[in-house]
């Protein structure tokens, strides 16, 4: 007697009623109706617009995390580079710099730097004319160090009259949405370069050397004032859409906070299809079992980097959005703790790999981040009050610096109570058991 299953006996059963993500967003959507009712149109709808450009960082993190077990400590480096594309590029012309002919010195400087890598190149493969792998690598070394004197000699002359002539490059003066774009590029190109070092170290190693790249790239974007003016900022950015000039605060961070939302459901959309192909159950088979993918064929290095690039790109992309919105270029302004520790706990308390998840952790989080400060500051005066008029307390100068801080100690008993209650995240990944 055969004992296959019948075809009728083969199908799914029911999904069930999304009772917990139905009863969670309720709750969101009654914490931001709260955010409205006690501070207003204008400033709840800048939080959430900040609020979703951070549910694009959560959403790159989550699927190098979530669905690659990559650990990417470097967040802000990623989304500092987004931000100076999103400066560069819809920042107006500066006439200063383009009408001499420093644009002409710069560029054959940068030539120079080219060639010189070119020829670095060329020194690391003299193995294969039969030099000596030892001799090999001196060559390479001295060679590589001394044109790296040469050019970066050449280039601070130049940087140098740019900076005394014009006070920095400017900008190329196009739309703020292909800042955008090619911010994303930029990141996944630099996470492609990252990726071929520092993939094959393990996690905590991985962490270790993100979180160095970041604070190199923003060191270089602090310190080239001829690119970036540095410490000087650069402002006020261009929108994608009317400034609130032209319609007024709440309305022009209205139509801001639509372009996310688009953003956000185009991203969504296409993960949640490619997370249910066969790419997305290959990505997570390596993460769960790297030994048995790799018997089973699969490319393991390649998958994994092509993972790396993609969170990357999405962090950038989110990272030129937000410093558009905030119409403000400040390197110094790229923080670990607002830029990567927060990101984190987005992704910890939405559930890393489940992309709904990841948006609602997002929004809270942020929400929770923003309204910590007012929050702590009333509670603050109202002790205070009450010692004064008890006891006769003097009430301390310092009150406001105070209630900053009382985010950093939410946050902290938050990610300590999710990592107790919840370390899988409030939304934990859908993981389908196939008999």
């Amino acid at each position: 007697m055969s004992t296959q299953p019948k075809r009728e006996d083969l199908v799914a059963a029911p999904s069930r009623f999304p009772l917990r993500e139905v009863l969670l967003f309720a709750a969101l959507l009654l914490a931001v109706l709260g955010v409205y009712a006690a501070m207003g149109a204008a400033y709840s709808t800048r939080m959430l617009v900040e609020a979703a450009c951070y549910a694009i960082l959560a959403l790159g993190l989550t699927i190098q995390w979530g669905y690659a077990g990559q650990f990417n400590a470097g967040v802000m480096g990623f989304v500092a580079l987004g931000g100076f594309c999103a400066m560069l590029f819809s920042v107006p012309i500066n006439e200063e710099f383009w009408g001499t002919e420093l644009p002409g010195e710069l560029g054959r400087v940068l030539l120079y730097a080219v060639a010189a890598t070119l020829v670095v190149i060329g020194a690391t493969r003299l193995d294969r004319l039969g030099v000596p792998k030892t001799l090999r690598t001196v060559i390479a070394v001295v060679v590589g160090l001394t044109l790296y004197l040469v050019v970066i000699s050449l280039l601070r002359e130049v940087t140098g009259e740019i900076e005394s002539r014009a006070g920095f490059i400017g900008g190329f003066g196009l739309p703020a949405w292909v800042g955008w774009i090619v911010g994303g590029a930029l990141a996944g190109g630099v996470g492609y370069f990252i990726g071929h070092i520092c993939l094959g170290l393990r996690s905590d190693y991985l962490a270790i050397a993100t979180l160095g790249i970041a604070e190199i790239i923003k060191a270089f974007l602090k310190n080239s004032d001829w690119l970036t003016r540095g410490t000087a900022t650069v402002s006020p950015l261009p929108w994608p859409t009317p400034g609130p000039a032209e319609v007024g605060f709440t309305l022009a961070r209205a139509l801001y906070l639509s372009v996310t939302a688009v953003v956000i459901a185009a991203i969504f959309f296409l993960l949640h299809r490619a997370y249910h192909a066969p790419w997305g159950r290959m990505i997570r088979a390596i993460r769960d079992n790297e030994v048995a993918a790799a018997a089973m064929g699969k490319d393991i290095n390649r998958r994994r980097l092509e993972i790396f690039v993609l969170g990357c790109i999405l962090m950038g992309l989110g990272g030129g959005m937000l410093t558009s919105f905030n119409s403000l270029f400040d390197p110094n302004g790229y923080l670990p703790l607002n830029h990567t520790f927060l990101v984190l706990v987005m992704v910890i308390l939405g559930g890393p790999g489940n992309n709904l998840g990841t948006i609602f952790g997002a929004v809270a989080v942020y929400i929770i981040w923003i309204m910590s400060e007012p929050l702590a500051l009333w509670l603050m005066q109202l002790i205070v009050a009450f010692g004064e008029g008890a006891f006769g307390w003097d009430a301390p100068g310092n009150m406001d610096s105070r209630a900053l801080q009382a985010r950093v100690l939410v946050i902290g008993v938050l990610i300590t109570a999710v990592l107790r209650f919840a370390p899988k995240g409030l939304l934990p990944e859908k993981i389908r058991h196939h008999d």
